[in-house]
């Protein structure tokens, strides 16, 4: 493992994950959110998304936390590592619910100095809640088709269905790779 792509929905722990993986290859970490959002959750647009990723992917070891589409052919393609955390709608929802609970309350910065807002996620279409419900099926139903493809044909592809599953997987590593 020297570039390791994270997917899953949010709330999965991609993150957490791709932090964990960095430190044991000690590579960077590389998380797409903090590339792809600009002020007043103001996505960046496409060309300058993919010229930041296309930076961070440069180097020779990486481990990336992110599902953004638009680089995903940069991203596969580059990596040779691919881990899926395909947990439960009961966990992933479980845990989005707790963490934007406590960044509203915490005003948590986040992303090109954006704050997570309880009355969006609770009492809008914008919600994370809502985007969760609509990622998590269509992962569930792309990704594996996806996984298979002529792009993907190059990476080790694990997929872990729950967080012991993927405690498991860590453990046997060891602390350092």
């Amino acid at each position: 493992m020297q570039r390791v792509v994270v997917l899953g929905t949010s709330g999965s722990g991609k993150t957490t994950l791709a932090r964990e993986l960095s430190r044991r290859i000690r590579a960077p970490h590389i998380e797409l959110d903090a590339l792809h959002w600009e002020p007043n959750w103001t996505p960046a647009a496409k060309p300058v998304f993919r010229q930041r990723v296309e930076a961070a992917i440069a180097q020779e070891r990486w481990a990336l936390c992110g599902n953004y589409a638009s680089v995903r052919d940069r991203t596969l393609g580059r990596a040779d590592t691919v881990v899926w955390l395909d947990y439960p709608m009961t966990t992933v929802f479980t845990r989005v619910l707790c963490r934007t609970i406590r960044r509203g309350f915490t005003r948590e910065l986040l992303w090109g100095n954006n704050r997570e807002s309880l009355l969006i996620n609770f009492f809008t279409r914008e919600s994370l809640f809502l985007w969760v419900l609509e990622s998590w099926r269509r992962h569930r139903r792309d990704y594996p088709t996806m996984l298979r493809s002529e792009m993907c044909r190059h990476l080790h592809v694990l997929r872990f269905r729950s967080p012991q599953e993927t405690e498991t997987w860590l453990s046997q590593l060891g602390p350092g790779l």
